[in-house]
């Protein structure tokens, strides 16, 4: 199980458009926000996608990067970038389906056509947000073993702002004994 202060598990994967990204080259001001979504197969996923599109210029003003991936393939990556728009918003593409179980992302079965008529992977992992410290820590996490219900892109902002301020540190650490 992941856990924050903990070091945050290997990532690296080809982009559309920004060469390769490994987490251990990253080089924020603050933090890398990597945004995990399940795929071209999902209209939450686009959805959400086009929100941190909006507001990664805000996420920049604060110091923090941040990076979309899925399991997908380059051309489902590259439909899913035009359908969002995306064009200060990184788009991993190619996330091994191990990879993504040690960063602690659920994975699902193709159950078919989506209800936007677009063929789910095989196998493909379920959503998941990260921030991760320029020392490769973690400093939040959230996992989704649904596409519903995914954090909100705004009030990470706002927590952003509290956290800078106060210098907050991340919590959920503890890992003894109870």
């Amino acid at each position: 199980m992941l856990v924050p202060r903990q070091t945050a598990p290997a990532l690296s994967l080809e982009t559309l458009a920004h060469g390769r990204f490994d987490l251990a080259d990253e080089r924020p001001e603050r933090m890398t926000l990597v945004c995990f979504y399940r795929g071209l197969h999902c209209p939450i996923c686009a959805s959400y996608l086009k929100e941190l599109e909006r507001l990664t210029p805000a996420f920049a003003e604060r110091g923090v990067n941040t990076i979309a991936i899925s399991t997908d393939d380059e051309t489902r990556a590259g439909e899913m970038a035009r359908k969002v728009g995306a064009t200060q918003l990184r788009i991993g593409y190619g996330l091994p389906l191990d990879v993504a179980r040690q960063w602690g992302l659920y994975l699902s079965a193709s159950r078919g056509k989506t209800s936007i008529g677009i063929e789910e992977p095989a196998l493909f992992s379920e959503p998941g947000v990260f921030l991760i410290r320029p020392d490769r820590t973690i400093y939040y996490l959230s996992v989704q073993s649904m596409p519903f219900v995914r954090p909100s892109f705004a009030e990470m902002i706002q927590a952003l702002d509290f956290v800078i301020k106060h210098d907050y540190p991340a919590r959920g650490e503890y890992v003894g004994a109870i």
